[in-house]
């Protein structure tokens, strides 16, 4: 679709399209970028968008989509469809790394076509070859030079010069020599004129040097001269050179003519690698927007949750300020929304939000909005928004503004986005009033979906009345009349105008004055707004509360369920080991019976047949289980018996603090014959032998040793006398 310049300058579309530029890595992405337009076909438009989400979605994992910088073929593309031409040699080295790049791009997308299956679905019409590649590095060297091996003629050739340089060197070496030792040259010896080694020739000398006079000194006191023999090997490469130059050119034009049937998959190469830039400088933006790819329907249903606008987010982000979410919703039963309010309070914004994500959205851009939003596509999308006064054609506010209706009544249709800032403004409140009013009732007969902002009561009134029209407001906070930036849906705003006024110091007197020269019908119906605008955010306060206590009710309800669960399983557990240890206790008896008799009698046989009594007894009373269940019934007593270990445990840990602490040791000089015993034993030995902090202990079967701080002394040794 074409969109209207005026729409683009409104909804500061080209400062997001600068923006986006900044984000490519090529020159051509940039201009690709910055000549974004909104598409036509919807085919290739959900094409590109889901495209950029895949590629935003690459950068969260650890697929990477590999680098695609390229420098620009456009001249070599040129050069190729004229017969003859040939290319530079950092041209072939431009193409070579436009193919190799081609190369790796196509053949990640098949290796990753399941994580990337619309950037691979766009990858499938191009061809990989290594052709180019091996052709252009057959010829040039990765320094980007001809090789030797370019052709057998060059290789020869330049053999030759190799050989010749050698002999210009060996014989001015020789000429060096002998005229230094005839002391005919200068101090300095040599230099180079024209990069040819020179001897540095004293002027009185000059004709005993034989060769060519190539220079002097600007004393006039060193002429430079190349010796005769050197000069002879020197024309000698100059021709060399010549061939050299007339090779490089014939396997230069040779190459040239192997790349020009090449030159429409160049073409293509270059414009899959600018699409793939404008992605990835679409799916950047979208990285640092937070904005996703939502759900697309056909419906004509429009639904943002959370929805920013872009520009604004990005600004606050910068200075750390919050900004405010909006959410807002077109449908067929819900086409035309009219937003009322005081000033300052957001109005322009949303209707911004709304008409830049409209545009972004339609160019293949993600946009900065909830999960849960669902958004459909409009054919036109035309505004009016700002002072739209023209010094040029010498128009008013007001005239401006009539012509842009008049476009606006060509142009509607069921397919058409509108959206008007301060609709109505620029006449007389009454008579224009009245004329935005039937302005309205066309775009709504037309089915036309829009956004407007007003302070006219008759439009929100109309709003109130039509069924597929509604009322909106940018709510205030009641007490200090300052902005919240929350756009509620259903009713009127008040323009708080005589409120504003109180709060900013305006004498109670004028405004009182106000009041009377306006009808009272309207004070009546603006305080009426107002008062249910308070009552409105008193009630979401309310809510807000009240939804709060439902939910730590419920949170707090979940945990006694699950705690009274757990209980009730621990008790029917405790219960269970409780009956298993008193059948055990009365079995245990009847076996002890038996032991009795048995003790008594001393008979095996009657104590077998009581034995196989007593278990068949028993497991009469058993039911036959399955494994499954023995293990169930195992797991439950296993269960139960560490739940009553860990209460036993815990019961002595108890009991142990419970208990008198343990009495102070005492330090004693323990000596050979004391009669001692261990703090935690009962048996009584006498020391023997004392060594160091260790005593051996004799309790009369056998010694041992022990640490004397281990021992409590009973009785000390009697001292002989």
């Amino acid at each position: 679709m074409k969109i209207p310049e005026k729409a683009l300058t409104d909804l500061e579309f080209t400062t997001v399209l600068q923006q986006l530029s900044q984000l490519t890595i090529t020159s051509m992405g940039k201009e690709s970028c910055l000549s974004l337009q909104p598409f036509e076909n919807k085919q290739e438009l959900i094409l590109q968008l889901e495209s950029v989400s895949e590629f935003t979605a690459s950068f969260a994992n650890e697929n990477r989509i590999p680098n695609h910088g390229f420098d620009d073929l456009t001249s070599e593309i040129n050069l190729l469809k004229i017969e003859n031409s040939v290319l530079e040699l950092e041209g072939f080295r431009r193409i070579a790394k436009a193919s190799d790049i081609i190369n790796i791009l196509l053949k990640f997308f098949e290796k990753f076509k399941e994580y990337y299956p619309r950037l691979f679905e766009q990858s499938t019409d191009i061809e990989i070859t290594k052709d180019l590649i091996i052709a252009i590095n057959n010829v040039i060297d990765r320094f980007g030079e001809v090789r030797n091996d370019a052709s057998p003629e060059l290789f020869q050739i330049r053999k030759s010069i190799q050989a010749v340089r050698s002999k210009i060197g060996q014989s001015f070496q020789r000429a060096l020599s002998q005229y230094t030792t005839a002391d005919y040259l200068d101090v300095i010896k040599e230099s180079v004129v024209e990069n040819r080694r020179v001897l540095a020739v004293k002027a009185m000398h000059r004709r005993k040097v034989k060769g060519a006079i190539m220079g002097s000194s600007k004393t006039g006191s060193i002429v430079y001269i190349e010796p005769e023999t050197t000069l002879q090997h020197t024309r000698e490469l100059n021709n060399l050179q010549f061939e050299e130059t007339d090779e490089i050119k014939r396997i230069l034009l040779a190459l040239t003519q192997y790349l020009q049937p090449y030159r429409p998959l160049l073409i293509q190469y270059q414009k899959y690698l600018i699409l793939i830039d404008t992605y990835h400088a679409r799916a950047k933006y979208a990285e640092s927007t937070n904005s996703i790819l939502p759900k697309i329907n056909s419906n004509r249903e429009l639904t943002l949750v959370n929805a920013f606008h872009p520009l604004l987010y990005l600004s606050n982000k910068k200075e750390g300020k919050t900004t405010f979410p909006q959410d807002i919703t077109l449908t067929k039963e819900q086409r035309i929304i009219v937003i009322s309010g005081p000033n300052a309070g957001g109005k322009s914004i949303t209707l911004k939000t709304v008409g830049l994500l409209q545009l972004m959205l339609q160019t293949g851009m993600l946009i900065p909005v909830h999960e849960q939003s669902t958004v459909c596509f409009f054919d036109q999308i035309i505004t009016d928004i700002g002072d739209n006064q023209s010094i040029e054609n010498h128009l008013s506010t007001y005239s401006y503004r009539l012509k842009n209706m008049k476009y606006f009544i060509r142009k509607c249709n069921k397919n058409t986005l509108f959206l008007i800032d301060e609709f109505g403004t620029g006449s007389d409140p009454e008579l224009g009033g009245a004329l935005a009013e039937s302005f309205l009732e066309e775009f709504y007969n037309r089915e036309a979906y829009g956004i407007i902002t007003t302070h006219y009561s008759n439009l929100k009134v109309l709003a109130n009345e039509l069924p597929n029209m509604s009322n909106a407001n940018m709510q205030f906070d009641d007490r200090t009349l300052e902005p919240i930036f929350n756009l509620i849906l259903g009713e009127a705003g008040s323009s708080f105008t005589f409120e504003v006024a109180q709060k900013n110091g305006i004498p109670y007197s004028l405004i009182n004055r106000a009041k009377k020269k306006i009808e009272r019908g309207k004070v009546r119906f603006d305080a009426t707004i107002a008062k249910l605008q308070k009552e409105r955010s008193q009630m979401t306060k309310t809510g807000d509360s009240l939804r709060k206590q439902e939910s730590k009710a419920i949170e707090e309800n979940n945990r006694l369920e699950v705690l009274n669960k757990k209980i009730k399983e621990k008790l029917i557990g405790y219960q269970e080991l409780f009956d298993h240890n008193q059948r055990m206790i009365v079995l245990g008896n009847k076996v002890n019976e038996v032991a009795d008799r048995y003790f008594d009698n001393g008979k095996k046989r009657p104590l077998v047949a009581d034995l196989l009594r007593l278990v068949e007894g028993e497991n009469s009373k058993r039911k036959k289980k399955s494994s499954s269940e023995k293990k169930k019934d195992k797991e439950v007593k296993e269960k139960a018996n560490a739940e009553a270990n860990k209460a036993m445990v815990s019961i002595r840990k108890e009991k142990k603090k419970k208990a008198a602490p343990a009495p102070v040791k005492v330090k004693v000089n323990f000596k050979l014959g004391d009669q001692v015993r261990l703090f935690d034993g009962k048996a009584i030995g006498t020391i023997d032998f004392i060594e160091k902090e260790k005593a051996i202990v004799n309790y009369g079967m056998f010694t041992t040793q022990v640490r004397l701080e281990a021992l409590d002394l009973v009785q000390a040794a009697k001292i002989k006398k």
